[in-house]
């Protein structure tokens, strides 16, 4: 089996399942699944893609899964309970399990970034988004306004 994976021939999911109107930010991300098609199955791996304006997500929190980012190309700010800093291309942050610190990143800049998402897959983790007073559930599926 080969093991070199082209990111390029791998089919991308555009946008996201929040319900309206916390889709909005989101709707023109892009993230690609690298970890899926190298068969891992300890933790996930994605090329993410913000276009100018774009967000990873809503600010959120996962009970059992840690989360890493590493920025390929361009800026994002990341955003996090303790406030906003700017990660430039090489810069990295990582976010434990269960620590409670809601986190996304947006892309206030004119240029697309591109990062690198890393995440263990722990079944049973529950995910709290609490700018948006949501939580999803173990399995994802569906989020729940609490």
């Amino acid at each position: 089996m080969a093991k070199r994976i082209d990111p390029a021939t791998l089919e991308s999911a555009v946008g996201t399942m929040y319900p309206p109107p916390y889709d909005e930010p989101c709707r023109a991300r892009e993230r690609t699944r690298l970890g899926d098609p190298a068969g891992l199955t300890q933790f996930g791996v994605n090329l993410l893609r913000l276009p100018p304006g774009a967000w990873s997500s809503q600010r959120h929190w996962h009970t059992g899964e840690d989360e890493f980012v590493y920025v390929l190309s361009g800026e994002v700010v990341l955003v996090t309970d303790d406030g906003e800093e700017v990660l430039h291309a090489g810069d990295a942050a990582g976010f434990p399990a269960n620590e409670g610190n809601g986190h996304c990143l947006q892309n206030r800049s004119n240029k697309d970034a591109q990062l690198l998402e890393v995440g263990t897959r722990q079944k049973g983790s529950v995910c709290y988004y609490p700018g948006i007073d949501m939580i999803a559930p173990a399995g994802g599926k569906p989020a729940a306004y609490t």
